[in-house]
């Protein structure tokens, strides 16, 4: 089955070594819903064991559409690949396709990308790069910033690159699970613009 792919982030990832988020949007089949709700509890126990994988999140519909979002996460593109080129994966799309109208949307998102992803909604494209940059580093600057000094001075006994760690580490942590989720919501607005019909010829 043929997907519709959008790829963004890429020459961020030249080495391959950058974890890849995919974003894929299904409608389902109307009075399919039960059935798709079951097979993708059986593909995300296939996908969350396949190596590489770095979790799953599956976005369900309010209510008012039936199309689902999910947001796949890989440890790089060479993961992503060989998850693509298994077997089983193939048997799920085929899986999977028989319970949609349509084929799904998919966005393979490297480097800055993968942070974001695009919210709920089957017609909004990833924001353009200068918008990545721009957002991204309002995130690191007050980090790189306060977080060195505070764990200098919290930790006056330790070596330099020890402290280094425990700096860096902190400043991920809270990039990935607090500061960028943050202004990504916040920016939603101006970062996403919704998709039209030349977006989707070109995917």
């Amino acid at each position: 089955m043929k997907l519709a792919t959008r790829e963004a982030g890429a020459e961020a990832d030249s080495a391959g070594r950058a974890p890849v988020t995919v974003v894929v949007r299904r409608l389902v089949r109307p009075g399919a819903e039960g059935a798709f709700e079951a097979a993708m509890q059986e593909f995300i126990r296939f996908a969350l064991a396949f190596p590489g994988n770095r979790g799953i999140h599956v976005v369900r519909p309010d209510g008012s559409s039936r199309h689902y979002t999910v947001v796949d996460r890989f440890a790089d593109r060479a993961a992503r690949r060989d998850f693509k080129e298994a077997p089983e994966y193939r048997q799920w799309m085929r899986r999977l396709g028989e319970l949609t109208d349509g084929e799904p949307y998919m966005e393979e998102l490297g480097g800055l990308a993968g942070w974001f992803a695009p919210p709920l909604g089957p017609r909004v494209a990833p924001p353009a790069r200068i918008k990545m940059a721009l957002v991204t580093f309002v995130g690191v600057y007050p980090l790189t910033s306060l977080l060195p000094q505070f764990f200098t001075r919290l930790l006056p006994g330790w070596h330099p690159l020890l402290v280094n760690v425990v700096t860096t580490a902190t400043i991920v942590a809270a990039l990935t699970w607090l500061v960028m989720p943050l202004l990504i919501r916040a920016l939603s607005p101006w970062l996403f613009r919704a998709i039209g019909p030349a977006d989707r010829e070109r995917a």
